[in-house]
């Protein structure tokens, strides 16, 4: 697959952003290294719900947010916390968030999501199968459940939702029995987005595409790349054996900004906390189920039911606070019509999500070097982005124009 005298490029960050990225490089003929100190997809590729979410097209800055705020954040186990130690190192994010609700932003950064998302599917089943890998991709769509949400307010959820193209229907309860008989009967109403996906385990949907990258010459470095410096033709990156490299892809996710800073690009990058539960339970549910009013979700995975969701601002190094995740189990045990039970707790886990408060991430080249590109920032949507990225940042680095217009993503959005 390596072209005679191919160029070198480097791509910082092996979560599922990198690995597709790396893996579309090579295919295209570089010769390509993935760079990542804790190894393979050991962040949030690892340890997220599954789920290929291309109906979440809205931004997470909606206006309807604004009045919860105050509650949510002072509610030590609600779905939004943040660490009163952080507090003020998030509020300029947070301020820059609630900025992002003005309903002109909130439109744009719906179309960009929706652009993204439109074709993240596509762009996954083009390259499972080109690599002999569809099998890796479930297709049974998802729901998002509703217990007490008025008829009025799910009908109206539903029009937005139809409005973006999302194929979606509404289900009373006997429907939704039906289609998954598992679920108790406080539900009454769920939508079914159609063209959802998900995956069974994550981590090893990542690793299968580690390996394909690896099978076609690609190669694997564990160490920490520590500063990026630009030279007259490529760059030198800064590890444990200073490396020369033609180009550079920074898609380190939380800790993108590390790298950022010294070469002046200032972003408003924070993390998202986002914790799960792994349980040792016999389930039958087919697909991820969401629930509108408890904040988190269920995958069926292959070791389990994972329970996953909440959001928590408390930094990159701050450990892992448990009682987040174990605050998911009871509104598990309310959705399932199970005996509690059974619900046996195998793990816990947490990981940083790269956000900015726009919702977008970040793709495209840098404004002030030549052979720099970016791809983080996906927020919830790393897994669901993460072959549409791979193959806009392929386009970019072949000279070709992108399928879709980058702008939206540009870094310059955050420069002075």
């Amino acid at each position: 697959m390596i072209k005679k005298n191919a160029q070198k490029v480097a791509v910082i960050g092996a979560g599922i952003i990198g690995i597709c990225t790396a893996l579309q490089l090579q295919r295209a003929g570089y010769s390509v290294t993935l760079f990542d100190e804790k190894g393979l997809a050991q962040g949030c590729s690892k340890g997220n719900a599954g789920h290929f979410a291309i109906e979440q097209v809205f931004p997470l800055a909606h206006p309807s947010l604004f009045k919860k705020l105050p509650s949510m954040v002072f509610n030590p186990l609600g779905a939004l916390r943040v660490d009163y130690r952080y507090m003020l190192k998030a509020l300029p994010w947070l301020w820059l968030f609630i900025k992002n609700m003005r309903s002109v932003k909130y439109r744009a950064h719906t179309q960009a999501l929706k652009a993204l998302n439109d074709n993240a599917l596509g762009a996954y089943e083009q390259l499972l199968s080109e690599c002999d890998l569809n099998d890796l991709l479930i297709k049974k769509g998802s729901l998002l459940t509703f217990e007490t949400t008025p008829l009025y307010e799910i009908d109206a959820m539903l029009t937005s939702y139809k409005a973006q193209g999302i194929a979606v229907r509404l289900l009373n309860k006997h429907q939704l029995q039906t289609l998954e008989p598992c679920l108790s009967t406080t539900i009454n109403y769920a939508l079914l987005f159609e063209d959802a996906a998900h995956s069974v385990d994550p981590h090893l949907f990542c690793l299968h595409l580690a390996e394909q990258f690896s099978n076609i010459g690609g190669a694997f470095s564990q160490q920490k790349i520590t500063e990026i410096k630009p030279q007259q033709h490529g760059f030198e990156l800064i590890c444990q054996q200073n490396i020369i490299t033609d180009k550079v892809i920074i898609a380190a996710g939380a800790w993108s900004n590390t790298l950022l800073t010294p070469l002046g690009y200032n972003v408003p990058l924070d993390t998202e906390r986002g914790y799960h539960c792994m349980l040792d339970v016999k389930h039958s549910l087919s697909r991820p189920v969401a629930s509108a009013e408890r904040n988190f979700i269920m995958t069926p995975m292959s070791q389990g039911l994972r329970i996953a969701g909440t959001v928590e601002f408390a930094g990159l190094t701050k450990k892992m606070n448990n009682k987040r995740a174990l605050a998911l189990l009871p509104h598990a045990g309310a959705l399932l019509a199970t005996d509690k039970e059974a619900l046996a707790l195998n793990s816990t886990w947490m990981g940083c999500r790269p956000s900015l408060p726009d919702s977008l991430p970040v793709i495209g080249s840098a404004p002030k070097h030549e052979g720099l590109y970016f791809a983080f920032g996906h927020q919830h949507l790393g897994l669901t982005q993460g072959a549409i990225t791979a193959e806009l940042v392929t386009a970019l680095c072949l000279n070709k124009t992108p399928k879709i217009n980058l702008q939206p993503y540009c870094i310059s959005r955050f420069l002075a």
